[in-house]
């Protein structure tokens, strides 16, 4: 491409992509120009009419055909120009090394022409030495001029064949293009001229140029105005962009601190309540223990005096009882009217009281607002005014920072909006009727992260409705029924990131395949530099593991002390310094064959038109199965696979477009293939020790999470997290999340369970 401003050079025309065809990607052969300036081959165009009508390849423009076919749109006549020139320089006899002299078999010499060493650029052929020689004393050859053949095929006088170049009328060979006919538009030869635009006025080329370049250098200004303008609107665009992708990021990180706040804050009261709880439970059975001994006491003292009374009345003889009589009766009345009970004692039943919010569905704790950016000028007004605007809001965020930190990591909220503790401590007929929901503020994070009222924003910003509407192509999907009341998902906590491109390498780096290999390690397969790397989780390179001449590994696992990997239609089993313990060969149906270690560590699972066979360490196929059962056999395309820790298979199949969990034997324990997919292929997959599925969606620069029954619950990493256009991943340790970009990048991130 040439740059803006800058007249190009015939070299860089020639030695550019611009001689190259767009659709066929050979050079230009019969050039046509459509309306849009874009040239193509004759015969490409006429594949591409539909209807009358062609689309160009690369503007998107919809153009006409002429009714007399592709053929009638105009030839590129500078292009052909361009092209003649080339394959001048390029034109000889190639398997004598040496080009033919054109002249010698018009003259009586050598049938075949003997070696060229010269060219006429005014006649365009080659000459020996001889011929070029009588070329310049004839009379009429004199004048025109004779390089050195090398030197011309050099590119030393593409300058002056230019010059000296002249067009071909396509309707008459031979002749010269020289005149063009103002009335028609149209390139003439002489033989042209004479027939049928004899009386048309005409004017010589060179005056018909002088003519009108004036008027094409004015419209050429034009464009080149507008592309300045084009270009500092792309640039302000991509600043725009930038902006808000900063302001994304903060704001991310504002709602993770906030959530966090109220996590936190939750959780201390669970805390409080929970103790709470026990005390009182304490406090009850301390009573009820003092209560149960005294009841015991009077129970022992009344059956130990019914006893004795039974048994006197049963056993005694009539002077015994007689004798015994008034102290018994005494001793009975006394425990007659003593009470045997000390009353109803009152049992307090605890009883949780939820507050009303969080029953309820449109209580929202954390919302977005989105409000115009100010124009540079704005930000500007004062002399400096945007220095002094910036340190003040640096101010603030520093004491809003300090102020959270003083307040225990509670989030912090407006005057007069109770907190979670306050509110819950105010009943409804403490705290009055409810207020109505349009006396509800709602807070708004300014750049500088102050949070401003509704009723008292700046009149520089203004409420600009409905651009959260298209934040995202897609609403995002429903949680999971399963995440209801199980707790919060894994999070992820950055590690490190590091390039995987060494100095040996010829090419950049292209990741197809990752897996833990050894204590906080990982192999990286490298297809396009044939090679398997070792990393350690920190980014210190540890080597290669050597792999057979002409491999280029795709996809990779780690069994015990070897490496399996799959490089074409071919499984390969490995030692660590390169020895093949031996190979298979698997269908050609498929470009690329998904690797996966199985837990056990003995075993290897590759995926294979559409099912999942599983080898041993001998190499002998130990199972095989295909997801669903026979009845979908050939309706799954398995292009990644992994195995989880609890024994299962998870793929991502492209011709279902989902994600799909089975178990050993092929039974299928769930499937996803909702919104959640964003309409993107399924890409790679990990699990991490607790069954938790992470699938990674590249269109969209997404890793989402899945339960280990593949129903979704939610995004795990995003464009936030650094991620561009990610790849592969694995799980190393059962808590490390490693991701791999197309650049060649890996991320390293640690995944933190609710529970931790």
């Amino acid at each position: 491409m040439f740059s803006q401003g800058s007249s190009p050079s015939l070299l860089e025309a020639l030695s550019s992509d611009f001689l190259a065809c767009k659709i066929c990607l050979e050079q230009l052969h019969t050039p046509k120009t459509l309306p849009c300036l874009h040239t193509y081959c004759q015969d490409c165009l006429a594949q591409l009419a539909e209807s009358g009508h062609i689309r160009c390849p690369e503007c998107r423009e919809t153009v006409p055909v002429p009714p007399a076919g592709v053929a009638a749109f105009k030839t590129n006549f500078f292009v052909n120009g361009l092209l003649d020139l080339v394959k001048a320089r390029a034109c000889g006899d190639l398997r004598a090394g040496k080009p033919a002299c054109a002249l010698c078999p018009l003259v009586g010499g050598t049938s075949a022409g003997g070696p060229a060493t010269a060219r006429c650029l005014d006649c365009a052929d080659d000459l020996c030495q001889a011929c070029a020689d009588g070329h310049r004393c004839t009379r009429q050859t004199h004048s025109h001029r004779v390089v050195d053949l090398v030197g011309y095929r050099a590119g030393w006088y593409d300058e002056e064949a230019r010059e000296r170049q002249a067009a071909q009328c396509p309707q008459h060979p031979g002749e010269a293009l020289r005149f063009l006919c103002q009335p028609c538009s149209q390139l003439l030869c002489r033989e042209c001229r004479l027939d049928p635009h004899l009386d048309h006025p005409c004017l010589p080329l060179a005056e018909a140029v002088r003519a009108r370049r004036p008027g094409l250098e004015e419209l050429l200004a034009g464009v080149d105005s507008n592309l300045v303008e084009l270009e500092a609107t792309r640039v302000a665009e991509k600043e725009a962009l930038a902006r808000l992708r900063e302001q994304a990021a903060r704001v991310g990180t504002q709602v993770e601190e906030a959530a966090e706040g109220v996590l936190r804050a939750l959780l201390a009261q669970k805390q409080e309540v929970l103790g709470q709880l026990r005390a009182h439970v304490e406090a009850a059975e301390e009573a009820a223990r003092e209560r149960l001994a005294k009841l015991e006491g009077r129970e022992q003292v009344a059956r130990a005096a019914a006893a004795f009374a039974r048994r006197v009345l049963s056993l005694g003889r009539e002077a015994e009882i007689l004798s015994l009589e008034g102290a018994i009766a005494q001793r009975l009345r006394q425990l007659q009217s003593s009470p045997w009970t000390p009353g109803p004692v009152p049992c307090l039943l605890p009883q949780l009281e939820l507050h009303p919010g969080l029953l309820d569905k449109n209580c929202h704790l954390l919302q977005l607002s989105f409000e115009e950016e100010q124009p540079q000028k704005e930000k500007g007004k004062g002399g400096g005014g945007g220095a002094q605007g910036e340190e003040e809001s640096q101010r603030q965020r520093e004491e809003g920072a300090k102020a959270e930190r003083q307040s225990g990591g509670q989030p912090q909220v407006k005057d007069g909006a109770p907190t979670p503790k306050e509110d819950k401590a105010k009943t409804p007929r403490e705290g009055g009727s409810p207020a109505p929901k349009g006396d509800s503020t709602q807070p708004a994070q300014e750049d500088g992260g102050v949070q401003v009222e509704r009723g008292c924003r700046s009149n520089k910003k203004r409420k600009f409705k409905g651009r959260g509407k298209s934040m995202s192509r897609e609403p995002s999907p429903a949680l999971g029924p399963n995440l209801e009341g199980s707790g919060l998902l894994p999070r992820p906590i950055f590690s490190c990131s590091f390039p995987t491109r060494m100095p040996g390498d010829k090419r950049s780096p292209r990741i197809t395949g990752l897996c833990p290999f050894g204590p906080r390690e990982i192999l990286v397969a490298d297809e396009q530099n044939r090679a398997l790397k070792r990393f350690s989780l920190n980014g210190d390179y540890k080597g290669t593991v050597p792999v057979p001449e002409g491999c280029s590994p795709c996809s990779v696992a780690a069994l015990q002390s070897t490496v399996a990997f799959s490089a074409g239609a071919r499984l390969y089993l490995i030692s660590p310094d390169g020895e093949v313990q031996w190979r298979r060969a698997l269908s050609l149906s498929q470009a690329s064959h998904a690797v996966a270690a199985l837990p056990s560590g003995d075993r290897v699972a590759v995926s294979v038109a559409g099912h999942v066979e599983v080898y041993n360490m001998e190499g002998s196929l130990a199972t095989r199965f295909i997801p669903g059962g026979k009845a979908n056999r050939g309706q799954r395309a398995l292009v990644f696979l992994t195995a989880s820790p609890q024994g299962n298979f998870v793929g991502s199949d492209w011709q279902q477009n989902s994600v799909v969990v089975c178990d050993g034997r092929g039974q299928v324990l769930g499937e996803y293939r909702g919104p959640g997919l964003h309409g993107c292929q399924p890409g790679s997959l990990s699990v991490d020790k607790k069954g938790y599925i992470f699938l990674t969606l590249r269109e969209v620069n997404k890793v989402v999470i899945l339960d280990p029954k593949g129903s979704l619950l939610g995004d795990f990493l995003t464009a936030y997290h650094g991620l561009e256009k990610p790849r592969v991943t694995t799980m190393v340790d059962g808590r490390y999340l490693v991701v791999s970009l197309s650049n060649g990048t890996i991320h390293v991130f640690r995944v933190r369970s609710p529970d931790n």
